[in-house]
């Protein structure tokens, strides 16, 4: 099995959002539960995984970090 590259991937866990937009795991937890419905945010029941380019469009266009 091969590992796709971080910057490749279309979806992140929470810890890969973590490293990758050096975002702690907490501001990237609040931001999801402020935005439950966002399009960057993809559930499986207790899972989470965040869409990487529609999270990379939202902080540009938001201030909340």
């Amino acid at each position: 099995m091969f590992e796709i590259p971080i910057w490749e991937k279309y979806a992140l866990s929470i810890e890969e959002a973590t490293d990758y937009f050096g975002i702690g795991q907490k501001k990237i937890r609040k931001i999801v539960d402020e935005n439950p419905t966002a399009e960057f945010v993809l559930k499986n029941g207790a899972f989470t995984k965040i869409k990487r380019g529609k999270f990379e469009r939202f902080l540009d266009q938001t201030s909340c970090i």
